[in-house]
């Protein structure tokens, strides 16, 4: 299911106006109204999901599958592929999508309630990718995740998921204090599917079902008859 919602996701955003791939939209000034409008349809629009027609509930759900642009889209891809397919290992694959889709769509929930006099169109995964994120951090904590550093040049390094998932929730946590108001990204939505994530898992899941390091194998001066 992770690799099969990596295509969904993949496909809607090559038949979407963002992509650049369907002429139909036209160009310019004219593919930008089109991308307003594809985005206000399948998009939460905060100030119309409590207080719109009675569809505007199931739009939570339909803007996990569409994305922005091929940075938004791309980055949101490489987090699902890199910790969805251990996740889902554990979890099972119906129990997995159910999480996936259940936790992005209360994170958008939680950010739509959290401003809910926008009127800004949000899309994409972020908050069901972050909820896999944090589903990870609990079953995973000792994984070895390879990370990238700017200020060490970019060198590959590889840290448990216990420093690199916290950290990188530090930084949402950060980066939503520091945002201002407007179009950007929905780190408050990263956060909330962060949390969703860890409960679940930690509820669900218990500390009985957490990997654990295999024991190193004896030597044969160890070994008992």
């Amino acid at each position: 299911m992770t690799y099969g919602l990596i295509a969904v996701c993949s496909l809607l955003f090559a038949l979407g106006p963002a992509s650049g791939f369907v002429p139909g939209y036209g160009t310019g000034d004219a593919l930008l109204a089109a991308q307003r409008v594809y985005f206000h349809r399948w998009g939460v629009v905060p100030a119309e999901l409590f207080d719109g027609p009675a569809g505007a509930a199931l739009t939570p759900a339909t803007a996990l599958f569409v994305h922005g642009n091929w940075v938004h889209l791309l980055g949101n891809m490489l987090f699902l592929f890199v910790f969805g397919a251990m996740t889902e290992e554990r979890m099972g694959r119906v129990e997995f999508t159910l999480f996936y889709v259940g936790c992005g769509y209360l994170a958008l929930l939680g950010y739509a309630a959290a401003n809910a006099a926008s009127g800004q169109s949000l899309v994409g995964a972020s908050g069901a990718v972050s909820a896999v994120l944090g589903a990870f951090l609990y079953l995973f904590p000792r994984a070895r995740v390879t990370s990238l550093l700017p200020f060490l040049f970019f060198l590959p390094l590889r840290f448990p998921a216990w420093v690199v998932l916290p950290c990188w929730a530090a930084l949402q946590w950060l980066a939503a204090e520091q945002a201002s108001e407007g179009p950007g990204v929905a780190y408050l939505a990263h956060l909330i599917g962060f949390g969703l994530g860890f409960g679940y898992a930690w509820v669900r899941h218990g500390r009985g079902t957490r990997v654990k390091a295999a024991p190193a194998p004896a030597t044969e001066g160890e070994r008992q008859p």
